[in-house]
């Protein structure tokens, strides 16, 4: 039995977090004790399983601000991560005997964790190069991110081991941080199929209101957060070219995605996104903010094609949702997506424009046997190449290597 922390700032919704998540579940099933420090976790906006006791989760740091005039947010990221660095480096690890430290997304306190006694191997799981996902703003935004961008290589390079999301995500960072030496491996998230299984085993499922007003006509769904970059634009564009082409039986298009009203761009994003489809498709667009488990798998379960409009997604864990539950998928052919869809098979790779994406549309809509027959594939792909049995099995051969070399310096010590 290995111990191992998760140290994740904000333990909310979203692609890294369900990885987190998905990662604590796995370790516990093989019999590891597992736990959370978080620097924010608000149990009416995070996944279940945080929630209802089946992780521990400890909050510290959230009186800590945020953001100063609406700017700095990563150096008050970095700087909360630091208070939680230290809270587990002297409050934690010594009284739990902490074997295994598994960090994410800021890399700040990897340095802070080395001091501990005694000292955990340390585990940074690299979704993808952070000062990369900064947006570029002008001479001063540099001179800021120029010192915190340093900090992110150097720090990271201090790790135990690194992990990446993906073979497109290794690329980027190998092409990023050209003083790190040592090469990442590759650990793609996966599904908890556990609970897609028993949610289709379920009857009493409650149906969603919004459901009465879809009939049977077509649906698309598409899942991602509000955000500027998840590219929503694209798939209501699309869907409002696809619906006026059709006299009859028009279909519906469906948009949910984490929300955060602490997140300005998110109250922004989704405010937008209303003021388009007002222009278009008002009646057949449904807007759904931070769904939970149960009615995203319902959605899932009544849509008949999922779109993912992100260019450059770093991995993606929706496409894996889409085709385990036997959806084609219709995706931008870039980043992660082209790891996990095989085109003309699973779904459709296209190129980031409304003219390819209609296309793809256009191809499924109404076809029930061609709907059928990617998604009996698709959902095959996930079982065979990126099903939960074979990341679990991958991650706790990772945490038990980096245990029991622990224990053998140890040895050699005394």
């Amino acid at each position: 039995m290995v111990r191992v922390l998760f140290l994740h700032p904000d333990l909310g919704i979203g692609g890294a977090e369900r990885l987190v998540v998905d990662s604590a579940i796995a370790l516990k099933e093989y019999g590891h004790q597992v736990g959370f420090l978080t620097n924010h976790h608000d149990k009416n906006h995070c996944f279940e399983e945080t929630a209802d006791g089946n992780l521990k989760v400890q909050v510290v740091g959230d009186w800590l601000p945020r953001k100063l005039f609406g700017r700095f947010y990563a150096f008050f990221a970095y700087f909360r991560m630091i208070y939680a660095a230290v809270y587990a480096t002297f409050c934690i690890i010594p009284k739990e005997r902490i074997d295994v430290i598994f960090c994410d997304q800021v890399s700040v306190a990897i340095p802070v964790l080395r001091f501990a006694r005694p000292r955990p191997k340390i585990i940074f799981y690299c979704h993808f190069p952070d000062q990369l996902l900064s947006k570029k703003e002008g001479y001063l935004k540099s001179l800021y991110r120029w010192p915190i961008n340093i900090v992110e290589e150097l720090t990271i390079n201090m790790a135990d081991k690194i992990l990446v999301n993906s073979k497109f995500t290794l690329k980027v960072f190998q092409e990023t941080f050209r003083r790190i030496h040592h090469c990442p491996d590759v650990l793609y998230p996966s599904l908890n199929t556990k609970y897609f299984d028993e949610m289709e085993k379920k009857h009493n499922l409650e149906t969603p209101t919004y459901f009465r007003n879809l009939g049977d006509c077509y649906v698309y769904l598409d899942i991602n957060r509000f955000e500027r970059k998840k590219n929503h634009q694209l798939a209501i564009e699309s869907f409002h070219e696809l619906s006026s082409s059709l006299s009859d039986n028009k279909p519906r298009l469906i948009i949910t995605g984490g929300y955060d009203a602490r997140v300005n761009e998110n109250v922004e994003h989704f405010n937008e996104l209303k003021d388009l489809i007002k222009e278009t498709d008002k009646e057949n667009v449904i807007l759904l903010r931070s769904s939970s488990d149960d009615e995203k798998f319902q959605l899932l379960r009544r849509a008949q094609c999922l779109l993912y409009t992100p260019i450059d997604e770093h991995f993606g864990i929706v496409p894996l949702e889409g085709m385990y539950m036997s959806k084609p998928v219709v995706a931008i052919n870039s980043g992660g997506p082209t790891e996990t869809i095989v085109h003309n098979e699973t779904g459709f790779l296209c190129e980031p424009n409304k003219a390819s994406f209609v296309e793809a549309m256009k191809a499924v809509h109404g076809n029930k046997a061609l709907c059928e027959r990617m998604g009996a594939k698709g959902r095959k792909r996930v079982q065979q190449k990126f099903s939960f049995e074979a990341f679990s099995k991958k991650l706790d051969g990772i945490v038990r290597d980096l245990a029991e070399c622990d224990n053998r310096t140890t040895k050699k010590t005394e």
